[in-house]
């Protein structure tokens, strides 16, 4: 047995401590305060008898969300309501050129989005002061590194504006990359072992994080005990405090690709990548980007395709509800940082990669971006949080209304059409090359 992942049985205990508690359940100040003796070094015994307690703990009476994770009751929980399918063309040219404007905004996003990938819940206010501090505010362009003797200091110096010359390798990407993979090889009907599967074929466990360290994990032990097999409900929760965490939501925006004009398929599509990684809300963020993503491709209205993202999720979820305050905050809110005050402070107790927050988050930046592939990622990364997935997420659905033709700015261009992917199987790859291969794939799956 494990302590999954990389963090040790203090940690992993207070994060799921604080999981549960934002899933509703009663956790007492004496389980909190018998975590806190846990050391690295505890045993694995002495951890997962404390863990298979927290299975017995009750639910808060007044907690009234409804928050399944089967598909069928999920499918059950939706709004009557919802954005039925549109059919979109399949002309090869008028494809490509939507699937070019997808790659990339969401390469352009994640690239900008990266140097200020910090994880702490008030990062905007970083950002800000950074950006003023340089004469830079509000964010128009990728950050540069220029020294101004305020002793700020940037991550990722191949993103910076001085270094940039392609997207550098990110999860972000991989993850796109990957599930074109998952469809060149299995195509619409793969299922979630095949994902599983092939993350071992194609990514190191140190390409991993948090979720989807620990299912990963999770998978390669039962897979070991019980051969070609997935039990989606053990890889997602088995010591994995993470299960509502972003990685599930940064995963799916190819699915929405290969489901143009049908939110219903493609949050189909991404249920079966999240479903052994995540629960409850994890989960929904991946069906309500997916869903929001193939709503782009028959609609240039931002209210719509939200609401196109909203209809594939349990209508009283906790990530349905606050969507939905978040669309009222709005509405009072002059720009995104007013905005990314409002989710800082209304999410301060909750981790800066959790779902909701940032799902949040890219709602906000669709909405004040107006359409504009560069303004939306950058007002996407000045909302904070985790910022190269928000980038990517939104520059990929403002990209897709665009298309490649009308894409436009300045940050795009400066990527020079190249992908440094990080898997072998791909290498260096042109953003060109991957909306020919998106295209190609997605034909043949109408066949």
């Amino acid at each position: 047995m494990y302590y999954a992942g990389s963090f040790g049985p203090k940690r992993l205990l207070n994060d799921e401590l604080r999981q549960l508690d934002e899933e509703g359940f009663i956790v007492s100040d004496e389980l909190k305060n018998e975590a806190l003796q846990f050391e690295d070094d505890s045993s694995f015994e002495k951890f997962q008898a404390f863990y298979d307690k927290l299975k017995k703990l009750p639910k808060k009476p007044d907690f009234d969300f409804y928050e399944p994770n089967s598909l069928s009751d999920i499918l059950a929980a939706r709004p009557a309501k919802r954005i039925a399918p549109k059919t979109f063309s399949n002309d090869f040219d008028t494809l490509y050129d939507r699937y070019l404007g997808a790659w990339l905004g969401r390469c352009a996003g994640c690239a900008l989005g990266k140097p200020v990938e910090f994880n702490v819940n008030e990062n905007y206010l970083w950002i800000r002061k950074y950006l003023e501090n340089r004469n830079e505010w509000p964010l128009r362009d990728f950050f540069s590194a220029r020294n101004v003797g305020d002793e700020m200091d940037l991550a990722c110096p191949l993103s910076w504006r001085e270094n940039i010359a392609f997207m550098e390798s990110d999860d972000d990407i991989r993850y796109t990359i990957l599930a074109l993979l998952l469809f060149e090889k299995h195509g619409p009907d793969f299922t979630p072992y095949d994902v599983a599967h092939h993350w071992g074929e194609h990514l190191t466990h140190y390409q991993m994080f948090t979720a989807e360290k620990h299912a990963f994990l999770n998978y390669a032990m039962f897979e070991a005990y019980k051969g070609k097999d997935l039990n989606a409900d053990f890889t997602s929760t088995f010591n994995n405090p993470y299960r509502e965490y972003i990685g599930a939501q940064i995963r799916v925006d190819f699915y929405g690709y290969m489901a143009p004009g049908n939110p219903e398929k493609a949050a189909e599509f991404a249920y079966r990548d999240a479903c052994w990684t995540h629960r409850k809300n994890g989960i929904y963020g991946a069906m309500f980007i997916a869903a929001a993503t193939a709503a782009a491709f028959v609609t240039d209205d931002i209210e719509e395709i939200i609401n196109a993202g909203l209809g594939e999720i349990p209508e009283n979820c906790r990530l349905a509800y606050e969507i939905r305050q978040a669309l009222q905050a709005i509405s009072k809110c002059r720009d995104m940082h007013e905005f990314a005050d409002y989710t800082a402070k209304r999410y301060k107790t909750m981790s800066a990669v959790h779902t909701i927050g940032n799902a949040v988050l890219c709602v906000g930046a669709l909405i004040f971006g107006e359409k504009n592939p560069d303004r939306s990622v950058c007002e996407a990364v000045m909302g904070g949080l985790d910022t190269d997935c928000n980038g990517a997420t939104v520059g990929s659905i403002t990209g897709i209304i665009s298309g490649g033709r009308n894409f436009g700015g300045t940050l795009a261009p400066r990527l020079n059409n190249l992908v440094k992917s990080g898997l072998p199987a791909v290498g260096d790859i042109e953003i060109t090359k991957l909306a020919e291969r998106t295209t190609k794939v997605y034909l043949k799956s109408q066949q």
